[in-house]
């Protein structure tokens, strides 16, 4: 997700010091612990659906699948950036997934509710339990999924948390909590009413230590009738995992009913990994030969 001239310092100083100033004082202004539960959840409740609205209202609730590409980079514990790797992810929302990797997609993941199958050299193979548990945590947390599906599930609690200064833009901060406490925190755009930033707190069950993960969205374009943001930076704990660079997305491309499928990574292999194998199998029976 990561002074040239001193006489006039104290003048930029100053300046800045005011300009900043002004959000803050707003901000305090809108302090939820001066407003009533019920006045707080109806202010964040006006703050979603303002998000919502600027998103693409009817159109952005509508959309049932997408369709994008772009590349994925990647970054190791020491925050150094290792790698980039080109991929298109696919979504029915809000359970069915499929991304591969590569222009060629020689490496596809697809995940169908409770189940998910890999495709490598290999051939096609079931994940473990434990990737597609970790899918369906993944799913749930997913901010599309919680626009769009999540906020009509019974139990979610939606609150105003105030405004705030985040990456130099004046927000709105909203919560909400499912009845599986996940805290999610949204940065809402006080101007544009886009989203800044998504947060994410979860607690493990077995460790006292509450896991955060942050999203930061820039880069709002509009695709299809919908503002979507390009370049979308993960943090987790604080530390960059990664930074998603957009280069296109498509809405409700109308996917075939066998696209979540082992059957269409079985389809895929024969297309990509036959002409592989029969390249090696070529080789072996020419070294046979020399022989």
């Amino acid at each position: 997700m990561r002074l040239r001239y001193f006489h006039n310092a104290c003048g930029i100083l100053a300046l800045g010091a005011l300009l900043v100033a002004l959000p803050q004082q707003h901000a305090r202004a809108q302090n939820p612990d001066n407003m009533m539960p019920e006045e707080r959840e109806a202010k964040g409740k006006q703050v979603l659906n303002q998000l919502i609205t600027a998103l693409g209202g009817p159109t952005y609730l509508d959309i049932r699948e997408s369709d994008c590409d772009g590349r994925l980079a990647q970054f190791g514990h020491a925050g150094e950036m290792t790698g980039y790797t080109n991929f298109k992810v696919y979504w029915r929302y809000p359970d069915k997934n499929r991304t591969d990797f590569s222009k060629k997609g020689v490496i596809v993941n697809v995940y169908n509710g409770d189940q998910g199958w890999t495709l490598d050299r290999g051939g096609v193979s079931e994940l473990g339990a434990t990737a597609v548990a970790d899918f369906q945590e993944q799913a749930k947390r997913d901010i599309n999924n919680l626009l769009r599906v999540r906020l009509k599930e019974p139990g979610m609690a939606i609150r105003y948390g105030g405004g705030d200064v985040v990456d130099l833009r004046t927000v709105d901060w909203v919560e909400i909590t499912d009845t599986e406490q996940r805290d999610f925190r949204l940065a809402v755009d006080r101007t544009t009413h886009y989203l800044v930033r998504s947060v994410v707190t979860l607690t493990d069950d077995t460790s006292p230590d509450r896991s955060v993960e942050t999203h930061i969205y820039t880069n709002y374009q509009l695709m299809d009738g919908v503002w979507t943001p390009l370049q979308i930076t993960l943090d987790r704990n604080g530390r960059r995992v990664n930074q998603v660079f957009f280069q296109s997305c498509k809405y409700n491309p109308g996917f075939s009913e066998d696209f979540f499928t082992k059957a269409a990574l079985e389809k895929r292999f024969s297309e990509v990994g036959s002409k592989k194998y029969k390249s090696e199998k070529k080789k072996e029976k020419e070294a046979e030969k020399d022989n």
